[in-house]
């Protein structure tokens, strides 16, 4: 493990996506003694049992931004960090379907918005969205829409990239650490309590996913965001069959077939209780089984090998909740992503990264700060599955 420091510039709470890309970005920014601090292993949360879509295709203007300037950050990354094994970042397209009229139309809106912020997306017809995917059933189908630079990446490969190169920056990581509390003088952090010791430190990083709300409340600060099970199976590998990631809101799925042929396939229960559940269910199979064999009939046939669930950490608008609080001195946070943060991360992370470094950041992220939903002002999404 190494020798645990006693003090740090910064401790990120979180070894996933986000606390990782954080700490290279802040590294790269000269910022020194960044320690990041991770209960388990790397990608041992969220990151790591996630879909890991890439898309830019969203209906909030920000959104859009985020995912757009990520998409762009991913293309690269590889060759940006040293990362010669490849991030496995296929942009095989997002093709996200249509099964009611107003559905339609709000799609359409959103092409349109797309389309303005430079996202080369398109309003389809059923029969041009089954020229794309062959598989897919006309019965219901209203139209579609489809972006080709949308894709899929490894989270594995991505995140312990950003992880090497912040260790070549400097960084330290502490594995099977776990943050036990937040020390507050006054209005200000000075201090993290771990497992392995005390670290004097004047900020604090929540970038704790499932568990963001229990390290918020550490720091006395009271985040709205719950954490809510979100369940993926893994087929046998085949042939290729599929290019784009296959979505459907009113089936609350998502398909896509992977590099090595296998097929993952997820979906969300508009029932599903709050609360952190790694367990599977027979009743995800049954139903993802039905919802993808009604939209893609042949995938009928695919025999599953695994299954497996992460966590959504959700709020009240769907939306990360990104930055710091007024009044509370050294605590900085990027959680609530509700199931969006690997796709949307590097830019966010960047740009927090930057606003902390003191240096001028690329985008303007003000509107996701925690005050928003004491103002009334949410951002709501309509494209969330």
């Amino acid at each position: 493990m190494g020798e645990f420091p006693d003090t740090a510039s910064i401790v990120i709470v979180g070894g996933g996506i986000t606390g990782c890309a954080l700490a290279y970005e802040l590294a790269v920014l000269g910022v020194e003694d960044v320690l990041v601090c991770e209960r388990d292993y790397l990608t041992a949360g969220s990151t790591g049992r996630c879909g890991a879509g890439i898309r830019q295709q969203w209906g909030l203007e920000m959104n859009i931004r985020l995912s757009r300037a990520s998409c762009r950050i991913l293309e690269t990354l590889p060759e940006h960090l040293d990362y010669p094994r490849g991030i496995e970042f296929k942009q095989g397209g997002y093709l996200i379907l249509a099964y009611a009229e107003k559905q339609l139309e709000q799609f359409r809106k959103n092409v349109a918005r797309q389309n303005e912020l430079g996202v080369p997306s398109r309003v389809l017809s059923p029969r041009e969205a089954m020229d794309i995917v062959p598989h897919l059933s006309a019965e219901g189908l209203l139209g579609a829409t489809f972006c080709h630079e949308d894709g899929h990446a490894n989270p594995f490969h991505t995140t312990h990239a950003y992880a090497l190169a912040a260790r070549r920056a400097g960084v330290r990581f502490a594995l099977d650490t776990r943050v036990t509390d937040i020390e507050v003088r006054g209005d200000r952090v000075v201090g993290v309590e771990t497992s392995r010791g005390y670290v004097a430190t004047p900020l604090v990083f929540n970038a704790a996913g499932s568990h963001s709300a229990e390290i918020g409340a550490m720091a006395g600060v009271d985040l709205p965001v719950y954490t809510e099970r979100h369940q993926i199976l893994a087929t046998e590998p085949v042939g290729r069959m599929l290019d784009p990631m296959v979505v459907s809101f009113s089936h609350h799925i998502y398909c896509q077939q992977v590099p090595h042929g296998s097929f993952l396939m997820g979906r969300g229960d508009p029932d599903e209780p709050r609360g952190i559940n790694n367990e599977s269910s027979w009743l995800f199979l049954e139903r993802m089984a039905r919802s993808v064999a009604t939209i893609m009939p042949p995938l009928a046939d695919l025999r599953v090998v695994r299954q497996w669930s992460g966590g959504y950490n959700v709020s009240p608008d769907s939306q990360p909740i990104l930055g710091d609080v007024p009044g509370l001195e050294g605590y900085w946070m990027a959680v609530g992503f509700s199931g969006h943060g690997f796709m949307v991360a590097p830019m966010a992370v960047r740009v927090l990264a930057q606003t902390i470094a003191g240096s001028d950041p690329e985008m303007d992220i003000g509107a996701l700060n925690l005050g928003r939903f004491e103002r009334g002002e949410l951002l709501l999404e309509p494209n969330v599955v």
